[in-house]
């Protein structure tokens, strides 16, 4: 879950508000892995995503208003988190190439069916491997 916020997200809104993007965009999810980014002097705090489609959205950025506004009706924390956009600011939404889960896994060892991605996490280190990853392999 990631609960940096307050915003109490779990796994269960995460995954009904993704369906509802995905079938509202016609898209497809393989992997994912998300993390907030955690609020500065300037700007308040975000969840960032990392999203590996096998059916990509035509528009990613209406994937994300649309995955944004069902984590909203589906957990009233998070509601209350993103009013304003005074604590939780939009989610950032990366679409990540096909494979980049796998090298992520491969590199871990972590390759089996023992293994998964983590999806939620309260601490970056998950998502800023596979973002690194995604931009140099």
């Amino acid at each position: 879950f990631i609960n940096a916020f307050g915003e109490e997200l779990i796994i269960d809104n995460a995954e009904n508000a993704l369906t509802i993007a995905c079938r509202k965009c016609h898209a497809l999810i393989s992997e994912y892995t998300a993390a907030p980014i955690y609020s500065s002097d300037h700007l308040a705090g975000a969840h960032e995503w990392a999203i590996e489609f096998e059916t990509p959205p035509q528009n990613l950025e209406y994937f994300t208003e649309t995955f944004d506004n069902a984590l909203k009706s589906l957990n009233s924390d998070y509601e209350a988190k993103r009013y304003h956009s005074m604590i939780l600011r939009d989610p950032i939404i990366h679409s990540v190439r096909t494979g980049t889960f796998y090298t992520w896994l491969k590199q871990r060892g972590k390759l089996g069916g023992q293994h998964k991605v983590p999806r939620l996490s309260n601490d970056r280190k998950y998502i800023d491997d596979v973002l690194h990853i995604a931009k140099t392999d």
